[in-house]
């Protein structure tokens, strides 16, 4: 049999993406950034940063499409190198959802600056990850808080420039944040509802505003189909009667509404039944037919038992004469001569 998988440590996944991370070389393209979120980030994971500038809390979501470009975004404007240092975190398996979750109350990432002066940026914080409970490990949520930052540099910069002294009293970056790490995640503000739109001319290979119109036709119809539904009464469902579990209680069958019978109508005549049960071979009872040709349309009339009735004229055509009289008369005793009984069965 195999063996179970081990589950690593959550922290060590941490440290296992930081050595990722130091193995980049400065030729990296997007195939290198797209392997690295996809060796440690799910398909639907999302990254979250928020943080505290002039104008209040911002808080910035990127989905899985735009982590790689993030990373590469930081490493584009200036720095060289970018760990996370986790200190006494703690993490816990959540049943419900199957995750692994990773807390980190004093969690600080580190970065190492190279212009416009040689800076180390220290941006501190609590950092909430969630892990899926499988081999890969993968991260399914990323929220970093930055609650503060701190900012070095070297004590012989000034003495070997004294022309840059104006320039290392201005705060590199701003909450431990460089301005094209900023300026991209507010874009990615603007960019992350319009993947739609982006999509839609790139495969169908449309014009902007054709694209933006066939997006906005179809929101406006999501929107109003479930108004239309809901404005439809629901249906009641249909009630079953049960039938009865007494089996000593016979079933009486409803009276049905009786149909005229058309030309075109063909009626089968089964066994004769007696309480349910066929008579078979022991049925010697007599089955006569009558036709009535004065009937306005024709009719079939089967009888159980020998009769010799006549027929009698219809009461929608009543007869006012007496040579009407006689005639019926006369037809009359000729059908009755006409009748032959049916033979009994030989034994």
């Amino acid at each position: 049999g195999r063996h179970p998988p081990i589950m690593l440590p959550p922290d060590y996944k941490i440290y296992q993406m930081n050595k990722r991370l130091q193995e980049r070389t400065d030729s990296c393209d997007n195939q290198w950034w797209d392997s690295f979120a996809t060796e440690f980030f799910e398909d639907k994971s999302t990254l979250t940063l928020s943080f505290c500038l002039e104008d209040g809390l911002k808080r910035y979501t990127i989905g899985r499409t735009l982590i790689p470009r993030f990373f590469r975004t930081m490493f584009e404007s200036g720095v060289i190198d970018m760990y996370m240092v986790l200190r006494l975190p703690k993490d816990y398996m959540n049943s419900a959802n199957g995750l692994i979750t990773l807390d980190c109350d004093h969690a600080t990432m580190v970065m190492h600056h190279t212009k416009p002066v040689p800076t180390k940026v220290c941006a501190e914080g609590h950092l909430l990850v969630e892990f899926s409970a499988d081999e890969l490990m993968r991260i399914r949520s990323w929220h970093f808080a930055i609650q503060t930052h701190l900012e070095y540099i070297p004590k012989q910069a000034p003495l070997q420039n004294p022309g840059i002294l104006e320039d290392l009293c201005k705060n590199t970056t701003r909450q431990g944040l460089t301005p094209a790490m900023l300026n991209y995640l507010k874009m990615c503000v603007i960019i992350e509802p319009m993947k739609e739109l982006m999509s839609r001319q790139k495969t169908y290979n449309m014009d902007p505003r054709d694209c933006l119109r066939n997006c906005l036709f179809q929101k406006w119809q999501r929107m109003l189909n479930p108004a239309t539904d809901a404005s439809r009464p629901a249906k009641r469902p249909s009630r079953k009667r049960k039938n009865s579990s007494n089996n000593n209680t016979p079933h009486v069958n409803q009276p049905q509404k009786k149909k005229g019978f058309q030309t075109s109508d063909v009626m089968m005549v089964g066994e004769p039944t007696l309480m349910g049960h066929e008579f078979g071979d022991e049925d010697e009872r007599m089955i006569t037919r009558l036709e009535n040709n004065q009937f306005d349309g024709p009719s079939v009339k089967s009888e159980e038992h020998d009769t010799s009735a006549a027929s009698f004229p219809s009461i929608s055509s009543p007869i006012t004469t007496t040579s009407q009289w006689q005639g019926h008369q006369a037809q009359s005793a000729t059908m009755q001569n006409n009748i032959i009984p049916k033979s009994e069965p030989s034994e």
